[in-house]
């Protein structure tokens, strides 16, 4: 008997099994035996006209509320469909696919909920930037009820359970977000470690969450603020870290923000020889001067092909054309836009490495080197 329901697990499962994350056995296995009933067609087709969550081929969600946090910044409140994972871990962040008049644009973004208190809804925390299309149109134009595309929470920067005994968080402007979520979680979980948190902002009324922070501040036993606003006090000097936390050097250390900040924490902690202690996430790549020389990329089973020059990816390529890519961090760290060159040749934004045909590559920051094939 055992392995007859077994068997018949695997058989319903079959026709969603490129669903990530999926939300629970028995949720899989009716929607399996669902579409065997309806093959060649799969149930998508007909549960999407009754409710655009209901998806086995790609992870959706509806926003549900836009909530101003500052002038230029936003929580937006996500309610995910079918397959999307609850299990995420405070740090981790989520790709978001938007159409906006009719061209999808795709980000990743940290996630400020919490598993502990989600309630079936995720949120994200957006900061309007002057060259960011997406973070303005989230903060400032898109509507509830709107249906968006997911990728499933990924990311190692992360805060283990159970926490270090001492902490050390530095943050600025945006950065500030995953920290934001392992804060909640550790409050959500009754954890009280001992926490530094200094976060820069130019400020105080463009300090993202000020008003949890100071509520922290004043009643999580444990945790101290010391908010740097350089409009004031200019830009946090490494050199004078010893004046915040004269301990700093024995705390594990989360750094989150602007890429010259990054690369000074980086110095600092490598100069103490204390590296092993520091978790950095780095939001943007550094493009190097060496892209591509530009091409024809053809997208062999899509049959679609888009001419580019040698500083747009390869990923964005696809996403222009119509495509529907696979993504993640968009950063080339995560591994989940990999596809097989079948032709020609791509050239690395960041090294300036090149690959050839037989390779696979990473298609976010990669770019044409001359005509080329991607089988997708």
């Amino acid at each position: 008997m055992a392995g007859l329901v077994k068997t018949l697990t695997r058989w319903s499962k079959a026709p969603a099994r490129d669903v990530e994350a999926p939300t629970g056995a028995w949720v899989n296995m009716i929607r399996g035996l669902a579409a065997r009933a309806t093959t060649p067609l799969l149930p998508d087709d007909y549960l999407s006209l009754l409710n655009p969550l209901w998806s086995a081929r790609e992870l959706r969600g509806e926003i549900v509320e836009v909530r101003a946090e500052t002038d230029d910044s936003a929580t937006v409140i996500i309610r995910p469909g079918w397959g999307f994972a609850t299990d995420y871990r405070p740090g981790q962040y989520v790709g978001i696919g938007l159409r906006v008049k009719g061209r999808w644009h795709w980000r990743s973004y940290s996630l400020t909920s919490v598993p502990e208190q989600a309630e079936g809804e995720i949120s994200i925390t957006v900061k309007a930037t002057p060259e960011g299309f997406l973070s303005t149109h989230l903060v400032d134009g898109v509507e509830p009820g709107t249906i968006i595309r997911l990728a499933a929470p990924q990311g190692e920067f992360i805060l283990p359970d159970p926490p270090p005994d001492k902490i050390l968080f530095l943050t600025a402007g945006s950065g500030i977000t995953p920290v934001m979520a392992m804060l909640r979680s550790l409050r959500a979980r009754g954890q009280q470690p001992d926490i530094v948190h200094v976060h820069s902002a130019p400020s105080e009324d463009s300090v993202i969450f000020a008003k949890e922070l100071r509520e922290l501040e004043n009643e999580q036993r444990g945790y101290r603020l010391h908010l740097q606003l350089t409009q004031r006090d200019g830009k946090l000097d490494f050199d004078n870290l010893d004046e915040i936390a004269s301990d700093w050097r024995e705390r594990s250390a989360w750094v989150c923000g602007p890429t010259a900040m990054l690369d000074a924490a980086e110095k600092t902690w490598e100069d103490h020889d204390i590296a092993d202690h520091l978790n950095m996430e780095r939001f943007t790549i550094a493009a190097t001067d060496k892209g591509g020389e530009g091409g024809t990329v053809v997208f062999m089973i899509s049959d679609k092909s888009a001419e580019i020059d040698g500083a747009t990816t390869i990923l964005q390529a696809g996403e222009d054309a119509g495509i529907q890519m696979p993504f993640g961090c968009r950063m080339g760290i995560c591994q989940t836009c990999v596809l097989p060159l079948e032709e020609g040749h791509v050239r690395d934004i960041r090294s300036g490495q090149e690959h050839g045909a037989g390779d696979r590559i990473q298609t976010c920051v990669s770019t044409a080197s001359g005509n080329c094939t991607i089988k997708i």
